[in-house]
This record gives structure tokens, sequence and C-alpha cells, in this order.
């Protein structure tokens, strides 16, 4: 989509085209609020921003929106835009079946620590590089810890919004 379709479109289409980037009210409804935007620039630029106001309570609800790593499918049904992103964010983490099985059991070490996801950002790190960073963060306290989601949350949805969904 155009920034300038975006500028123009109903809220609720609007709404539609920022929930395939981040599943987080709050913010969408900020970007929603604040058009028309001059830039793409300064659209992404505004993401960045609200997404240093995110809730954990928000984003707790949002991780449902997002496969583990090395999954295919989260929890919540997505949308075809989403199912995409996802696969392309994921596509250098190519995994062999040892790396498959340390992924896993380490997922399961953060959930049963966390009680939720490992969130990353995939885009552009290997199956080492998620495995090494969640090893890390399974010394993290809840609060550093929600600290990173959040971060990595944001970088997610500012990306997805960067890589095509406003142009």
């Amino acid at each position: 989509m155009k920034l300038m379709e975006f500028n123009q479109c109903t809220d609720e289409a609007a709404t539609k085209v920022l929930q395939s980037c981040a599943h987080m009210p709050s913010w969408i409804r900020a970007l929603v609020q604040q058009r028309p935007y001059t830039t793409v620039e300064q659209l992404y630029e505004q993401a960045k921003q609200q997404a240093g106001d995110w809730q954990w309570i928000e984003v707790e609800q949002a991780l449902a929106q997002h496969p583990r790593i090395g999954q295919k499918q989260a929890a919540a049904v997505l949308s075809e835009e989403e199912q995409q992103f996802s696969a392309n964010e994921q596509r250098d983490v190519q995994t062999s079946q040892h790396m498959e099985q340390a992924l896993l059991q380490a997922n399961q070490d953060y959930e049963q620590q966390f009680g939720h996801i490992f969130l990353i950002r995939a885009a552009g790190r290997t199956g080492e590089d998620i495995l090494s960073e969640l090893q890390r963060r399974l010394n993290n306290t809840v609060i550093q810890e929600q600290q990173e989601v959040i971060q990595q949350l944001a970088e997610i949805a500012v990306l997805r919004l960067q890589q095509g969904v406003i142009a």
C-alpha cells in the first residue's frame, strides 16, 4: 500500500494493514489517529516512538500471533500477509535435525521459565544466532526479559512496516 492510500483509507482498513505488523491495539490506534503522514519516514518514526509506550499486558496478548522459532504456525490463526512475514523472517533459520532439537528444548525451557513463547527478530539471524540468544536470555530476570521481548516485538513491527506494508 502506498502512503497516500494509507492516509486516505478508512480507519478500519488502516487498522487491518497495521495488524499485519503487530497485534498491538494501542499502537495501531495511535498510528491510525495520527494520519496523515507526510513521508513514510515520518510514519516509521512514529511507529518506533509509539512502540516505546507498549505495556506488558498488551505485548503478552500479541505473542499469540507469533509462531515459535523453528515452527511455521502460531497458536492463533494468522492472515496470509502475517504468515508470509513470518516465513520470510525465519528464512535464514536453516536448521539441521540437531539444531531443531536444540531449539525445541531451549524453547521449552524458556516457556517453562517465563510463561510465554520466546520472541526474537529472526530476520537476518541464523539458527545458531537464535539459539545462542535464547540461551543468553534464559539468564534474564522476568523484568529484563519483558523489556527484551518488547524491544524485539517493536523491531519486528517496524521491520514489517518497512518491508512493504506501507511504502
